[in-house]
């Protein structure tokens, strides 16, 4: 953000903007230099922390300098001494001309000071300042004591004292120009861990080779080391893997050591580097145990799912390598986020082949079970079986050879669904129908046998559309015509529901006359406006309480329609109307009289469900669509003997060929999204084949791109290698909105450890 604010000259760069408090006057510079120069430590560290916020917004405090000089830094409070580097790193130290100011020699007397303190924080917090200098004059005096402080007492000193010569080096190496050699020494004498990854993280940016050298000295000890070192490590391998090719069987090794570590980083980091050092099946599975072990054991649900997206990639890169793992993948599911399990079930789907998928299918058969018998958070059950039903679903369409076991699964366990689960439920096993002759008669007697335990309304229209599809024999229409009538009771429905009323009724007066004087007695008096009294009493009718739990009482289909689902309703009538002409083209000419039978009972059934739609039973009456669709079914009843071919291509043929080409085209749709996945990810007998050892050093090779330090950066910044300067304003951030007081957005620029926002 290139902005000036106050005084200050439009040159200037302002690199922070801090709210000012409101609540506080800003002083003006005579009031900063009698707090500076007379205060105590607390108004002097109070002045100059308005100072350091004022001169980040672009004010001009240079006539400060001299005062902090003169009366701030001879001070030993810690806390002022602090603030003094703060200050330091923000002050301005040139003049117009370009020249360093005079009053810097000063400054660099204080930092020699700080660095010969006997004191290991002030030490130390100096050290770490001088990784924010860039000015070769202010460095120079202090290489010699930031060498001394390489060999203090203290860890915290030198640790620090490491990040200095190293920062040193990295912008002015001639300052010190055998740092590497310095780093390295420390490197094998020190005990600290962190200071020896604060060496190691040097070396490699500066002197790799130095790096690899000591790693193939330490190579045995690198499972011992701390979580800091081993993450260093792997850096290290990632750096230098393509530039020392030949110790490629070391980095490899130290790899599949740190895999075993105890921190869960130590463990993401090294099998990520593993991949990208060897395509190897082995590495590739040793890799992707460790993402499964990484998602069963963590806890966060956020790291699972960076986890479990790791381990998709590389499924999509090594297809058919991992699939042997998808049981131990399975073992995930335990995590309770629902989040976390369904992409675990997005990944087992693409591992399950023909070899592993009744196994597969196994373990979702006890998640199933699991969701039903677990009662404990009924939401996440229903949409965590929900999942599991839509995954079985996917597997048995992929796999017909277990379509049987999972059709038994579902009809055997569909009463105890819930409305969604059972409808996903019904839906694949209608599927299965129609691709599976052999199993369309044990599925149309598993459904005449939980028919009664249906309650939702798409279940039953579902239900209803295989029994009126595939129940094909005498026998069957029989058993099947049975349990609806059972499904529906009492005939004829209207007259059924009036004598149950009547019956109500009846019983609602007579204990409403034994109430009357139980209702006297607990009556209270009231005054009325014009001065008599009078008794109030209540008297609660139970009629409709009564109604309501004899409704929900009562057979399924009639508490469907009483409940106004007459699209229910329309899918009986014509279940009824395709039941009625199988019959009559399966049945002899002897059974003719049957054949009348069921024909009259369809007729009185479809003229019960109209006439209940349009009485005062049901809140909503029935709609005109249903009613069509109910009167066409009687009057093709009424015309089967003249029209029967005609309606029997019209209920029978027509509806079933129907479905069938709706199975077929889906089936067909997901056969091209999966050639076409296929042919994306092929590669062609005359693709150019690159060799990454022959490429040039500058260019690397695209095989491995993916597999660099340099992509991942990319990846996060949204920029690639070599764009041009103008393409850049396509990964602009936005970070204050576009009504704002002041619009800001930014360009994310990664060097090294440094970001920079442009």
């Amino acid at each position: 953000m290139a902005t000036a604010m106050g005084p200050a000259a439009p040159t200037d760069a302002c690199y922070m903007l801090i709210h000012p408090r409101l609540d506080v006057e800003t002083p003006n510079l005579q009031t900063l230099k009698r707090n500076l120069e007379r205060g105590t430590d607390d108004i002097k560290a109070e002045a100059l922390q308005q100072v350091i916020s004022g001169t980040l917004q672009g004010e001009n405090h240079d006539q400060l300098l001299m005062h902090i000089i003169r009366f701030v830094m001879p001070t030993r409070n810690k806390t002022l001494k602090k603030l003094l580097l703060l200050y330091w790193e923000v002050c301005p130290k040139y003049e117009a001309d370009g020249k360093l100011k005079q009053e810097t020699i000063l400054i660099c007397n204080a930092l020699l000071n700080d660095l010969q303190h006997p004191n290991e924080f002030i030490r130390g917090s100096t050290l770490r300042f001088l990784c924010k200098l860039r000015e070769a004059e202010l460095l120079e005096p202090l290489i010699g004591p930031t060498r001394e402080c390489l060999s203090h007492r203290h860890a915290y000193v030198r640790k620090n004292a490491v990040e200095a010569v190293s920062s040193i080096y990295r912008t002015l190496p001639h300052l010190i120009p055998d740092g590497p050699e310095l780093i390295s020494g420390v490197l094998q004498t020190e005990a600290d861990m962190t200071c020896r990854r604060n060496a190691l993280t040097m070396l490699t940016q500066s002197a790799p080779a130095l790096a690899v050298q000591w790693l193939k000295e330490n190579a045995q000890l690198v499972s011992g080391f701390e979580e800091l070192l081993q993450l260093a490590v792997i850096d290290l391998i990632r750096r230098t893997a393509r530039d020392f090719a030949s110790e490629k069987a070391l980095f490899i090794r130290c790899i599949f050591e740190l895999l075993n570590a105890a921190p869960s980083a130590v463990k993401y980091e090294a099998a990520t580097t593993l991949v990208t050092l060897s395509s190897n099946p082995a590495a590739v599975k040793a890799a992707a145990s460790c993402y499964i072990t990484l998602a069963t054991k963590e806890s966060d649900n956020n790291v699972r799912i960076i986890v479990l997206e790791r381990l998709d990639r590389l499924r999509m890169r090594h297809e058919g390598i991992i699939d042997d793992l998808v049981m131990d993948l399975l073992r995930v599911l335990t995590a309770p986020d629902l989040d976390v399990r369904r992409k675990v079930l997005g990944i087992v789907m693409k591992l399950t082949s023909q070899r592993n998928v009744n196994d597969v299918i196994s373990m979702l058969k006890k998640e199933l079970a699991k969701t039903v018998s677990d009662a404990s958070d009924y939401d996440k059950n229903t949409d965590y079986r929900l999942l599991v039903i839509q995954t079985i679903h996917s597997c048995a369409s992929q796999f017909p050879e277990v379509a049987a076991s999972v059709v038994e699964l579902f009809l055997d366990s569909i009463a105890d669904f819930g409305a969604s689960s059972a409808t996903d439920a019904i839906v694949f096993i209608r599927e299965v129908a129609e691709k599976f002759p052999d199993l369309r008669q044990g599925i149309v007697s598993h459904l005449v046998a939980s028919f009664m335990d249906f309650k939702a309304g798409k279940v039953m229209r579902g239900a209803l559309w295989i029994l009126g599809e595939y129940a094909e024999t005498p026998d069957e229409i029989r058993e099947v015509w049975t349990r609806l009538r059972k499904a529906i009771g009492e005939l004829p429905l209207l007259a059924a529901e009036q004598r149950e009323l009547d019956a109500a009724s009846a019983s609602a007066d007579g204990a409403e006359k034994s109430a009357e004087p139980k209702a006297a007695s607990s009556g209270s008096r009231r005054i009325l406006a014009d001065g008599t009294y009078a008794t109030e009493s209540s008297l609660t009718a139970r009629a409709t309480e009564a109604s309501s739990l004899k409704l929900d009482s009562k057979p399924p289909l009639r508490a469907v329609l009483l409940h106004s689902d007459f699209f229910t309703g329309t899918v009986l009538a014509s279940t009824l109307t395709k039941l009625v002409l199988r019959f009559a083209r399966a049945s002899s000419a002897d059974e003719e009289q049957q054949v009348n039978s069921l024909r009259a009972e369809a007729v009185l059934i479809m003229a019960g469900i109209i006439r209940i739609g349009q009485s005062s039973f049901v809140t909503t009456p029935i709609d005109e669509d249903s009613y069509d669709r109910v009167l066409a079914c009687i009057r093709a009843l009424e015309y089967m003997d003249e029209d029967s071919d005609v309606l029997t291509e019209a209920f029978i043929d027509d509806t079933q060929s129907a479905f069938a080409r709706l199975v077929k085209g889906e089936t067909k749709r997901v056969e091209e999204e999966e050639r076409k996945h296929s042919n994306d990810n092929a590669v062609q007998v005359d693709d150019v084949i690159e060799f990454r050892l022959l490429a040039a050093a500058n260019k690397g090779a695209s095989v491995s791109a993916e597999d660099t330090l340099e992509h991942d950066i990319e990846l996060a910044t949204g920029e690639a290698e070599g764009r041009a300067a103008v393409s850049k304003l396509d990964s602009v951030v936005q970070l204050t909105g576009f009504s704002d007081a002041v619009y800001a957005e930014a360009y994310v620029n990664v060097n090294q450890y440094d970001i920079l926002l442009d």
